[in-house]
């Protein structure tokens, strides 16, 4: 098939792309071209970026796809860009959604595609919803062939998963992790956190590509391996041979220390606090092929070892690594008042 990415190299497109070309596929990635090392020499680059619609519109000129996956789209206005330039020139679009746009707080911990999208701590996974709303309205009124995928905590080998870390990743938690520092965890590390690894959802989303009972369909794509955080962050640990030294802090106590400046209300209140389960039956049914085989632990180990071995991805945070010292402290020092 003649296939278009606008992305393609990120931490759920490139195990995708990687697939695909793997395949035989006739596959474009429009893109910036800031990560294309890594690309398959098969596939096809345009280099472009998409939010100069004017530009994007002559680099396509004359073509047209057998599906165009949108893995970039977070607010409205981009996908009501790639309507204006896919309407009538693709016979599938898949937009990449979210998973923590589904509702918060929960009435139950299982999830299937019919739990309601209703996320008020978060504005990320308001715009997510807004987006599908939006290419929806286009499928049923312009019958535009839209399917709807929705992942959850999907990492690779460039990223340890976490539930607390800054804005550079998740190198310095390692680092912390390694050195023996106090690590900040939400809650009590009890709550369960499903984590899926990008090969596993490559599969799931390969397989929807052509297929005509997907249009006009959302599909949550997420393994069933539903863990504490706590055995999240002993894996970690126990990767590096290191004993792990846990603090533990409510999501809304860590919101309040960071003084606005991490927005743990999102990610955490609005997702990563809440236990979470998903019934994968509908993307089962129509990928049957599907079946998530990468375990966390097995997922972090790799994930551990490739950034221990490419320098460029240690990227240090020193402002989150004193963020994490302050609060630690705090903790410490509220532990030795309330002693009895």
């Amino acid at each position: 098939m003649k296939i278009l990415f606008i992305g393609g190299t990120g931490t759920i497109s490139m195990a995708i792309t990687k697939r695909l070309a793997k395949e035989g596929h006739e596959l474009y990635l429009l893109n910036r071209g800031n990560r294309n090392e890594e690309v398959p020499e098969s596939v096809k680059i345009i280099k472009c970026d998409i939010s100069d619609e004017q530009a994007a519109a002559k680099a396509l000129e004359g073509m047209s796809f057998d599906c165009v996956g949108e893995f970039i789209g977070f607010v409205p206005e981009q996908v009501q860009r790639d309507f204006r330039l896919f309407n009538g020139r693709t016979k599938q679009y898949i937009y990449i959604s979210s998973a923590s746009a589904y509702q918060k707080p929960m009435k139950g911990y299982t999830i299937t595609e019919e739990t309601p999208l209703d996320n008020p701590f978060w504005g990320y996974s308001r715009n997510k919803k807004a987006c599908e709303k939006y290419l929806m309205e286009r499928y049923r009124t312009d019958g535009f062939p839209v399917t709807i995928v929705r992942p959850s905590h999907t990492y690779d080998e460039r990223s340890v998963p976490l539930g607390v870390h800054g804005t550079k990743g998740s190198y310095q938690v390692v680092k912390r992790i390694k050195e023996g520092k106090p690590v900040l965890i939400h809650g009590d590390g009890t709550s369960l956190w499903t984590l899926t690894h990008s090969s596993d959802f490559a599969v799931a989303y390969t397989g929807l590509i052509g297929n005509p009972k997907a249009i006009g369909e959302a599909f949550h794509i997420t393994s069933d391996f539903s863990v504490p955080w706590n055995e999240i962050y002993d894996a970690i640990a126990d990767t590096l041979g290191v004993m792990l030294d846990p603090v533990y802090i409510s999501s809304e106590m860590l919101n309040k220390m960071s003084h606005g400046k991490y927005d743990f209300v999102g990610s955490l209140t609005g997702d990563k606090a809440n236990s979470v389960v998903f019934d994968n039956s509908k993307i089962k049914e129509l990928v049957p092929e599907f079946e998530a085989k990468v375990t966390p632990r097995e997922g972090i180990r790799a994930a551990i070892e490739y950034i221990m071995a490419h320098e460029e991805l240690q990227i240090e945070d020193e402002d989150f690594d004193r963020f994490c010292d302050r609060a630690a402290e705090a903790v410490e020092d509220m532990e030795e008042r309330f002693t009895w």
